[in-house]
């Protein structure tokens, strides 16, 4: 709890310029110009943190830009961000690593039957860079006059002791040495005072899970998580034009599961087409995996040598790439208060996938997020006379979306899966919404010593992964990767596990040296944050470090 009685003042601070937070000052200030409205940024630039699939279904984004200029949609930033639909939509599973069977025939009998997974039709939708509509909403925002600042890293909410009301966001302090202690360029964090915070961070935002914690909200199910690795392919013309330009393709079954003999794992991978002859390809895995040896990586590659991916891309040069979590929990997994059920408390909202916003039938969030955005400055706007209010007020239009409808029509899905596993969870999942809520565990613990079948033979290059990430971090700095207990490391894991965290961490921050497991390479960290998810004995945790650093994604 702080302490520090000089604060600077706007009347909403918003942490996270994400589509979800700009959507959210966006319709504030609109609403209400006279506002001082505050954006507030980790990363260093529009768009560095954001990455996605993506593939955007339009309409919440489009009333949010009619709202603004009618005549949006001649701007040259729409004509780059929204300037591909989906007119293909190839839904695949893959037998080992020749078969390719087209099932987007079920998908679309299934829509026609209103049957949930028919959601998964995305024709007519776009497919966006999420960095490029980050960029673009932050040049809106900068024009209506609200202060988006990059390079701003936010450690909590300040509260107020007496009442429960938040007051504030403290900043993180800069210029401390890796032992913590404080250098020329020292500068302590701030404490900007507001009278409304809204909480936009992303998944698994770690202000957001400590105002969780420290505000009693509550769960009806534990969060589950996926993680997404990503790379943006240059290929030929030739091998362009064959994938096709307004295609996507989302791919089931190997390297994540075969009926059967195993393995056994959520997820699949994905193919967009990104213009200028580049394709997006990834793979997207939950994080209940058991797999000690797996990483996602490793699944990415083999989904790359898959026949069917490599004639588009063989050849191909990996120009960006990144990764990322994903919120799978569903409806039951958004964090609530417990006596009004608001999604936030008082004068603290929580938007986007920060509070879980996912809808795991459609594989997609980013509209949710948008238009929890919207709700949320219509919520705040509506509520200033009285912000303790606004989770409430907020609550009210939520429940009211098509954003609530959404959730709860997926709202056991991710659940009978994790609980009956693929071949019969997804079977079982038609009528997901119609059995128990079940009680599932935590990500991590998952994990077993049992082995990945499709090990690739050769160690994944994490270092040229990184390096076109082009993630940094200033080096002296305390350290934001933590172990917590070094005896865990050397004592049980190794025997049990093997040391998973090795394995698993996108962007190699973890290393064995000399016998100790030591987070060696922070400054590669991708802010994930897979590790604080994944490791079996809960050991590890993510800080937020100083603002300015972590990835500079420019077209994911």
């Amino acid at each position: 709890m702080s302490n520090q009685k000089d604060y600077t003042k706007a009347s909403v601070v918003v942490v996270g310029a994400g589509p979800a937070g700009l959507a959210a000052a966006i319709t504030l200030k609109n609403q209400k110009p006279d506002l001082d409205v505050c954006v507030l940024e980790k990363g260093e630039e529009p768009g560095g943190h954001n990455l996605s699939g993506a593939v955007l279904e339009i309409a919440p984004l489009r009333k949010l830009l009619d709202r603004i200029d009618s005549g949006w949609s001649e701007s040259d930033d729409a004509q780059e961000v929204l300037s591909r639909t989906v007119d293909h939509d190839d839904v695949r599973f893959l037998l080992g690593t020749k078969v390719s069977l087209p099932v987007s025939i079920s998908i679309r009998m299934a829509k026609l039957l209103r049957i949930g997974f028919g959601q998964m039709d995305h024709r007519g939708d776009y497919i966006v860079s999420v960095s490029k509509l980050t960029k673009w909403l932050d040049k809106i925002a900068r024009g209506m006059g609200i202060e988006v600042l990059y390079g701003f890293a936010v450690e909590d909410v300040v509260m107020d002791s007496d009442n429960g009301r938040a007051v504030g966001v403290k900043l993180v302090d800069q210029g401390r040495d890796r032992d913590g202690k404080p250098q020329q360029n020292y500068v302590p964090g701030e404490t900007i005072k507001a009278d409304v915070v809204v909480l936009a961070e992303g998944c698994d935002g770690l202000v957001t899970e400590k105002y969780v914690t420290s505000a009693g909200l509550s769960r009806q199910a534990n969060p589950l998580f996926s993680v997404g690795v990503k790379e943006l392919i240059e290929v030929s013309e030739d091998q362009y034009k064959k994938f096709g330009d307004g295609r996507v393709v989302h791919a089931m079954g190997y390297p994540l599961w075969t009926p059967i003999v195993g393995p056994g794992m959520f997820g699949g991978g994905i193919m967009y087409a990104f213009g200028e002859n580049k394709i997006a390809v990834g793979m997207i895995v939950g994080a209940d995996w058991k797999y000690c040896d797996f990483n996602p990586q490793d699944a990415l590659v083999r989904f790359k040598e898959h026949a069917f991916v490599k004639q588009f891309i063989e050849g191909g040069t990996v120009v960006e790439a990144g990764a990322k979590m994903i919120p799978e929990g569903g409806y039951f997994s958004i964090p609530r208060d417990r006596q009004t059920q608001s999604v936030g408390k008082s004068n603290v909202l929580i938007l986007g996938d920060s509070a879980g916003f996912v809808n795991m039938l459609k594989i997609k969030g980013l509209h949710n997020a948008i238009h929890s955005g919207m709700l949320a400055g219509e919520a705040v706007a509506a509520t200033m006379s009285d912000p303790q209010k606004a989770a409430v007020k907020y609550t009210e239009l939520l429940t009211a979306s098509p954003v609530e409808k959404e959730m709860r029509s997926g709202r056991n899905y991710r659940q009978t899966v994790a609980k009956f596993g693929n071949l019969l969870g997804f079977p079982l999942s038609v009528c997901s919404n119609l059995l128990p809520k079940f009680e599932i565990e935590k990500d991590y613990e998952a994990m077993t010593g049992a082995k990945y079948q499709f090990k690739c033979e050769n160690d994944f290059d994490k270092d040229a992964f990184t390096a076109v990430a082009r993630t940094e971090h200033r080096e002296e700095q305390v350290c934001h990767c933590e172990v917590r207990d070094t005896s865990l490391c050397v004592e049980k894991c190794p025997e049990a596990y093997g040391r998973p965290c090795i394995i698993f961490c996108p962007a190699g921050v973890y290393e064995l040296i000399q016998g100790e497991m030591k987070p060696a390479n922070p400054s590669n960290c991708l802010h994930c944050k897979t590790c604080q998810n994944k490791c079996p004995y809960d050991n590890l945790r993510w800080q937020v470090p100083e603002g300015g650093g972590g990835p500079r994604y420019e077209n994911m």
